[in-house]
């Protein structure tokens, strides 16, 4: 239990609609039928995280260390679309961490949303809940961009969410971004760089567009109705991405998101610092000391078995040595920090070495970096270094 950093992840399974591209544990009203509610979710949730911390106190109690739990310097509230949950219900998540692991002082605290379902109120009722970040799903700002990705929102609606969240008193607010959507212009891109960077948020996230099978977006595909994301086009969709933001004032600090000074998502380097992290909700993931599980997916299932008095872990994984050496390069290698030079092994410093050679990496100052022409090929440079 000595990780640099704790947070917890909370997951709100439900969603208006499903978009095309999505693959994540999420479920419409239509598809959850009457087997769960989001009543019946928050009050589980609940009950999770007293079991959790439980559980962590016991554990550390049995290991002879003192019997608390770290409180959570980062919350973050994920999906699905958690701004359905409306402030009311998300307040009554974010008192759940407080109740049970507790909140580290100036906690960083994020809710994703959708723009559709946030107003002045929203943003008001969450800031006074003690949230400090907020982020909006934006992808484009062209309408058939956005419907060709399934999503319902307006194309103005994220931009104006944005300042509203910004009047409401967040100084931290990060605009998402899909590129490479079949159909998209660069002209289409260049309206939505111009969209987001018009609505003073101090972080931008910028996503190629994968093709995830079981999804729609991949039954289209097959079907030859849609064509597959070209790899050459996204890597100069993401040249242009990064040229417009590092012009803006924005810096990236992680492969696909860039921030203004001190804009950085602090529950993201948790991850790819490898803290540890509780995951609360359906489906959710969890690291906590080495050793990785996750929950049940279904919101039904998972209610019923936290309402029986047992954490809904479905399984359950303790990473090897080379487990944790494996991810810790993966991870932080997408960093602008980059990793010690040390973390390497021999053989992976000579691969290193032949990068550095190609132009793709830089080995300075006892760290390993990727160059801006070695982020265009960030997986496959990393594959390499391990293989």
């Amino acid at each position: 239990m000595t990780a640099p950093a704790f947070g917890v992840y909370l997951h709100v399974p439900f969603c208006a609609t499903r978009c095309g591209y999505c693959d994540f544990n999420t479920y419409t009203a239509g598809e959850l039928g009457s087997g769960a509610s989001k009543g019946n979710y928050l009050d589980a949730i609940a009950r999770e995280l007293e079991l959790g911390a439980e559980s962590l106190v016991a554990a550390h109690a049995e290991s002879g260390e003192d019997a608390g739990v770290r409180p959570a310097e980062t919350v973050f509230i994920g999906g699905g679309t958690p701004s359905l949950l409306g402030a009311d219900g998300l307040a009554r998540l974010l008192d759940g961490v407080r109740d049970t692991f507790g909140l580290a002082p100036g906690a960083e605290v994020t809710t994703e949303s959708n723009p559709e379902s946030t107003s002045p109120e929203f943003f008001a009722g969450i800031r006074e809940a003690g949230f400090t970040r907020v982020s909006l799903g934006m992808q484009s700002v062209a309408p058939h961009v956005l419907a060709t990705l399934d999503r319902v929102h307006t194309p103005g609606r994220p931009v104006e969410a944005a300042r509203e969240a910004r009047a409401a008193g967040f100084d931290h607010v990060n605009l998402d971004l899909i590129y490479g959507t079949p159909g998209e212009s660069m002209s289409d891109l260049d309206a939505s760089l111009e969209a987001a960077l018009s609505a003073g948020v101090d972080h931008v996230s910028a996503y190629s567009l994968i093709v995830e099978e079981g999804t729609a977006m991949a039954r289209k595909v097959r079907r030859g109705e849609l064509p597959m994301p070209d790899d050459d086009d996204l890597a100069d969709r993401y040249e242009r991405i990064d040229a417009a933001l590092r012009g803006a004032g924005y810096d990236w600090y992680e492969v696909s998101n860039w921030a203004k000074p001190g804009g950085e998502c602090l529950h993201n380097m948790i991850y790819w610092r490898d803290g540890d992290w509780w995951g609360a909700g359906p489906g959710a993931h969890s690291h906590i000391g080495g050793r990785r599980f996750h929950n049940v997916k279904h919101p039904a299932r998972y209610a019923s078995i936290v309402s029986g008095g047992e954490l809904p872990i479905r399984d359950t994984e303790l990473l090897s040595d080379d487990d944790r050496h494996i991810e810790r390069v993966m991870l932080r290698l997408r960093l602008s920090e980059g990793m010690p030079q040390s973390d390497l092994r021999p053989e992976e410093i000579e691969r290193a070495r032949a990068q550095e050679a190609a132009g793709m990496l830089t080995l300075a100052d006892g760290r390993v970096r990727l160059t801006d022409a070695g982020r265009l090929l960030a997986d496959a440079i990393i594959v390499d270094i391990l293989s």
